[in-house]
């Protein structure tokens, strides 16, 4: 689908897209893209990934962006290479050499230091993260050639294996955690548990939540899905026309059944709203439909 005009309408489109993103792109690239590929605005994603990085990008398209903070919290899984013995600026094959050392390793003493970052773990964000810090990203302070205090993070990693390679310094790695874990962090981390230094490269993210590589289409041939399957593995409850005019314009409907959120439909299967037990009472969390619909 070619470029849309400049000052035409928006074509109105709402769902979900599961995109394989390329290497060499920012996010932002790729929402750009899929904005020209489907003829809107209206496009968001959920967990930012790193231009050198490729894999799996959940974004939201029309009443889909309302639906993206439902993913950004879950967790993911990553696979990548950790280069052992050098260190570079960025933690990652972008930046310049910081550091090498000559190390000698063994596929043991790998995994072993690498079950030292599983559980519940504290990471200090990179100077080339996002995360802003009075009003700046520090990505932009680490270009000004700047350096700032950050707090330490908590994070959760749930499983780090990794896997000996042809090279004796290059080692597969694999992990699954928390949303906001900085992986590059896990491959330095672990060069330096072994005496040493590493970097990070070709990391690939293989999930968001439940979301896979299986299901992401590419660049060019994006395919567009339901917005309610961003709400994958929520519980659904469908509700009589009574009470979807009630959801509608966001009112609480009475004692919870249950705990944890809900998504919302009418009786004709439509996507209404995300509710959740509060208070005893099943409260909403985010309306997608209206009264006046």
């Amino acid at each position: 689908m070619g470029r849309r005009r400049k000052g035409a309408p928006d074509s109105g489109v709402s769902g979900s897209v599961i995109v394989d993103k390329p290497a060499g792109m920012t996010s932002h690239d790729v929402v750009d893209r899929v904005r020209r590929e489907l003829g809107t605005r209206k496009v968001g994603h959920a967990g930012t990934l790193d231009p050198d990085a490729t894999g799996v990008l959940v974004m939201g398209v029309g009443k889909g962006t309302k639906l993206l903070q439902f993913v950004t919290g879950v967790d993911k899984q990553y696979e990548g290479e950790m280069v052992l013995g050098v260190a570079t600026s960025t933690l990652d094959a972008a930046g310049e050499t910081t550091g090498t050392w000559t190390m000698a390793v063994t596929p043991e003493l790998v995994q072993a230091a690498a079950n030292r970052f599983l559980g519940d773990i504290n990471q200090i964000p990179p100077m080339v993260s996002a995360v802003k810090i009075d009003g700046r990203r520090l990505h932009e302070l680490a270009r000004e050639g700047k350096e700032v205090e950050r707090k330490p993070r908590p994070v959760t990693v749930h499983g780090y294996q990794t896997e000996p390679t042809a090279d004796p310094l290059v080692y597969k790695m694999s992990v699954h955690c928390s949303a906001g874990t900085y992986v590059r962090s896990l491959a330095a981390d672990v060069g330096t548990e072994l005496g040493g230094g590493a970097h990070l490269r070709r990391l690939r993210r293989t999930s968001v939540g439940p979301f896979t590589l299986d299901e992401a289409c590419k660049l060019g041939a994006v395919e567009l899905a339901p917005e309610s399957v961003l709400l994958r593995g929520m519980p659904r409850l469908e509700v009589d026309d009574t009470l979807a005019a009630q959801v509608r314009v966001g009112r609480s409907l009475g004692p919870a059944g249950g705990s944890g959120r809900f998504a919302i439909a009418d009786g004709s299967g439509d996507l209404l709203a995300v509710y959740e037990a509060r208070d005893g009472e099943m409260q909403p969390v985010k309306v997608l439909a209206s009264s006046n619909q």
